[in-house]
């Protein structure tokens, strides 16, 4: 096995690990928990609230907006953890700091932007449920 591919167990092992875990929890909860079926345990449950109405109702548009939100600041840190971790080993490869870090300037644009949008939605209420 090439040393590149053997950098990969541990995450492999972590994988294998989670996999197993989830997998007893479940056949756990399945033989172990109560079997008895009645009216009440067999509705929907919707936080604690009994289900009223048609389940096809309307959303504001304000979930939507929050959801994409949290999608934009994901994408941030799945962008900008990796990005730090490298920034060392990167700048003593090519040698050259400086490059480095003005490529991290670009990053810090772009979080800055992100940052503006974000003043720029909670100005216009967007985070305000009681609207």
């Amino acid at each position: 096995m090439s040393n590149e591919l053997q950098n990969y167990i541990p995450l492999l092992m972590v994988f294998g690990l989670a996999s197993f875990v989830a997998t007893m929890i479940l056949n756990t909860s399945r033989l172990l928990g109560p079997k008895i079926r009645t009216r009440e345990k067999l509705m929907p449950y919707e936080c604690g609230n009994d289900p009223v109405g048609s389940a096809r109702e309307r959303f504001s548009v304000k979930f939507y907006l929050v959801c994409l939100l949290f999608i934009l600041f994901d994408i941030e840190a799945i962008v900008l953890i990796p990005w730090a971790v490298v920034y060392k080993a990167l700048a003593d490869e090519l040698g050259n700091k400086l490059f480095v870090y003005g490529e991290m300037m670009q990053m810090m644009l772009f979080v800055a932007t992100l940052f503006i949008g974000y003043i720029y939605v909670w100005k216009k209420g967007v985070f305000d449920w009681s609207k």
